[in-house]
């Protein structure tokens, strides 16, 4: 700031520009997401085209489900797979287990039950051939716990498409075939348009006022003590946090960078693509961008086993794997992967973050240096000192350069922020693209109808978006500067600068894993216990 009438440095002047330059990149960057949720999330869609087509025309689907624990609204996210408005002969359903002691097997037993006449099967990983057979080796893939879990489903997909749905997400009736209608091209005026290699969904998190339960005991962190007998709200406070940070920052950015489309961005909640192309993508004698040693790798979705973040990792393959005639990524706009959560404690936010935070660090360095300038504190803190700082914008508008003007631009646009947040959230929240009916549960059917969750009144809601924004801040340093190891699935694992990782084993066990031929870490363990 200039005191007294001292001129500004000219260095100073110099951080001022950049900050001025990142804020308003923020800003517009943010507008095109918040423009893009208006304009495809405010009433349902047309039907899809891809189900009415001609029997033989319809593309089949392997749908690939897998499952760890016993999560709320289990069972309904489940059964949404079965109540897709398509073919039914055009879709094989592959839940994956990675042992019938898994609590959640039950569970998958009933949904199976309850739907008969589907093309549907219950995997375990313990009956793997390709681990456990016996011709096995539990070595034979590495210790990513979700890869093997449905590498058999994979192997034994039926047809091209290959469409992997987390299972504690809830798709609606015409996702499926809105999905297909993307990754193919069709129109519907019988038209085609250019097809895309990978499509996905906006995931968006729904927080349920319940108390702890069986179904929710996935979502909180391992080994806390008494928490069954906490009041509901006082458990709900991280799921609050998560609701808030998917609805608000996650998807603004998550929907105006895959409107630009210069680089990938998913999460591995509800993603589509084509097996024949990952097949290809993870062949080095047929992919140029792949190199000799990643030969010994695998192929299709096994070639990411030895990574923790496999889901960046296949959309970023398949993103930058050259394939004539076919576009990237697609969001398909309208359409949510909604997960309900309930009982998730503070600690177990902070974890989960963390875990997001440590696995990007190497896969887009870039991306997560820079972060924290796109949370609301310090990006209207860049733009309220660029405007306090350049001299520009004291003469034309007659801003001061003090803290105090500095502060008061702060207030001024952190509020603004928030109201813009609010809006936008509630805007999420009303699930007006997504078409309502009998099958449809309480979480799924949106804040403005009837039986669906209520609109947060505005202080409970205010109490979590500032809990967010401070947060945000903290959990980055924690996260990036003061640590490479994340708790995932109940195991622990380091993660390494080429984004593989080695599980850390407890003392009595091999505290290091073996290398392969190629360097990537594999458990040392030879028994045929789970690993995951």
């Amino acid at each position: 700031m200039a005191v007294g009438g001292v001129p500004t440095p000219f260095i100073l002047q110099g951080i001022a520009v950049v900050c001025l330059i990142w804020s308003c990149i923020v800003y517009s960057v943010q507008i095109v997401g918040i423009f893009q949720i208006f304009r495809y999330h405010s009433a349902p869609h047309p039907k899809p085209v891809s189900p009415s087509l001609k029997e033989e025309d319809v593309p089949h689907i392997t749908i690939i489900r897998p499952v760890k624990g016993v999560e709320i609204g289990l069972y309904e996210c489940l059964a949404s797979t079965f109540q897709l408005a398509y073919p039914r002969s055009k879709l094989t359903v592959y839940l994956c287990v990675a042992s019938a002691s898994d609590p959640a097997y039950p569970v998958l037993q009933k949904v199976l039950a309850d739907f008969p006449g589907f093309d549907a099967k219950l995997l375990v990983e313990e009956d793997d051939p390709i681990l456990h057979g016996a011709r096995g080796h539990v070595n034979n893939l590495g210790p990513n716990p979700k890869i093997r879990n449905i590498s058999r489903a994979y192997r034994e997909a039926k047809g091209d498409i290959i469409w992997i749905v987390d299972c504690n997400v809830w798709t609606a009736k015409h996702a499926a075939g809105r999905m297909v209608d993307k990754l193919f091209g069709f129109q519907p005026d019988g038209g085609r348009t250019t097809p895309y290699k990978f499509v996905h969904q906006l995931p968006l998190v729904v927080d349920l006022d319940t108390s702890r339960s069986e179904e929710s005991q996935a979502l909180l962190s391992p080994g806390e003590p008494g928490l069954s007998q906490w009041p509901a709200k006082a458990l709900s406070r991280g799921g609050r946090l998560e609701e808030m940070f998917m609805s608000t920052t996650h998807a603004k950015f998550y929907s105006a960078i895959n409107t630009v489309g210069i680089a990938p961005c998913i999460v591995g909640k509800s993603n589509m693509f084509r097996k024949s192309h990952l097949d290809t993508f993870t062949d080095p004698s047929l992919n140029p961008i792949l190199s000799d040693s990643d030969a010994s790798r695998g192929r299709g979705i096994d070639f990411f086993s030895s990574y923790i973040c496999e889901d960046h990792l296949i959309g970023d393959l398949i993103f930058r794997s050259y394939l004539p005639r076919f576009r990237n990524h697609g969001l398909v706009f309208g359409e949510v992967a909604i997960q309900p959560m309930s009982g998730m404690s503070v600690s177990a936010y902070i974890a989960r973050r963390v875990r997001w935070l440590r696995v990007r660090k190497w896969t887009v360095l870039v991306a997560t240096l820079v972060e924290p300038g796109v949370e609301s504190f310090l990006c209207c803190t860049y733009f309220s000192f660029a405007l306090t700082t350049l001299p520009w914008f004291h003469t034309k508008f007659g801003i001061p350069p003090t803290w105090g003007a500095m502060g008061a631009i702060w207030l001024f646009m952190v509020t603004a922020w928030m109201i813009v947040d609010r809006i936008f959230g509630w805007k999420l929240h009303t699930c007006q693209s997504i078409e309502v009916d009998e099958d449809t549960p309480t979480f799924a059917r949106g804040s403005i109808r009837q039986g669906g969750p209520k609109q947060r009144p505005f202080f409970d809601w205010l109490g979590a978006w500032l809990g967010r924004e401070m947060l945000a801040l903290p959990i980055w340093i924690w996260a990036v500067l003061l640590g490479t190891t994340v708790s995932w699935r109940g195991r622990q694992f380091r993660v390494r600068m080429d984004m593989s990782v080695v599980e850390i084993k407890s003392p009595e066990a091999s505290l290091d894993a073996l290398p392969t031929r190629n360097g990537i870490s594999t458990p040392r363990s030879r028994s045929k216990d789970r690993v995951d």
